[in-house]
């Protein structure tokens, strides 16, 4: 049934919260601002700094200090990209059970490439994944479908044929519309996307295990 998986990154595979609050918390110290509890910084971070700045300062991009707030968010986070950062538990083991059915993987998310790039080198993905889509690879990032197809171009695999998983209501509306079969995690951020239940996701998963054992049903080793 399926020839391959595309994983989001952040609260996908990735647990990248402690970083990206880190360094909002940084931020906010240098505007003279209180600190934020990562608790409350967490849900938004698979939304990027535009959510993150919405989290921690209240503005969205129209506020006249969006840009320059942002610039600075990224100078603070390019610095410590992967201090905190690590794979959620049940990754490693998922990405075993997709190499043993003999299934590509690939990364898409909305991160840019500055980022993404090292920051998969870190945690020691890049020899395993077929493929890394960023936000800037593509002339639009998620929620449309041009990222991932693009990855499915990639992986040279038929997109009703390959699975994509994310935390974020627009990653299951970008899978959804590239025509994969669509994941959500509810061990991610999930952010204001409104209900799991809602985002219209062919199967919803708690625990990485899930989905390897859902594969495993479907997919015959080769």
């Amino acid at each position: 049934m399926f020839d391959a998986v595309l994983f989001d990154l952040d609260g996908t595979l990735a647990d990248t919260a402690p970083d990206l609050g880190e360094a909002v918390n940084i931020l906010l110290l240098e505007e003279g601002r209180p600190q934020q509890a990562l608790t409350t910084l967490r849900p938004y971070t698979s939304q990027g700094v535009r959510g993150l700045l919405k989290a921690g300062f209240g503005i969205d991009g129209s506020h006249p200090t969006y840009e320059r707030l942002s610039l600075r968010f990224l100078e603070i986070y390019a610095e410590r990209l992967c201090n905190a950062t690590r794979l959620f538990d049940g990754i490693p083991e998922l990405l075993d059970a997709l190499e043993a059915l003999s299934l590509g993987w690939g990364i898409v998310t909305n991160k840019r490439m500055r980022f993404t790039d090292p920051l998969v080198e870190l945690l020691q993905l890049t020899p395993r994944t077929s493929c890394v889509v960023s936000g800037d690879t593509t002339a639009e990032a998620k929620p449309s479908p041009l990222p991932i197809l693009h990855a499915c171009q990639l992986l040279r695999c038929r997109p009703e044929r390959t699975l994509y998983v994310g935390d974020d209501r627009r990653d299951i509306v970008a899978g959804n519309a590239a025509g994969c079969k669509t994941v959500a995690v509810s061990y991610g951020y999930l952010g204001d996307s409104g209900p799991l239940h809602a985002w219209g996701a062919d199967l919803i998963i708690d625990h990485p295990r899930e989905l390897a054992d859902y594969l495993a049903r479907r997919v015959e080793p080769k």
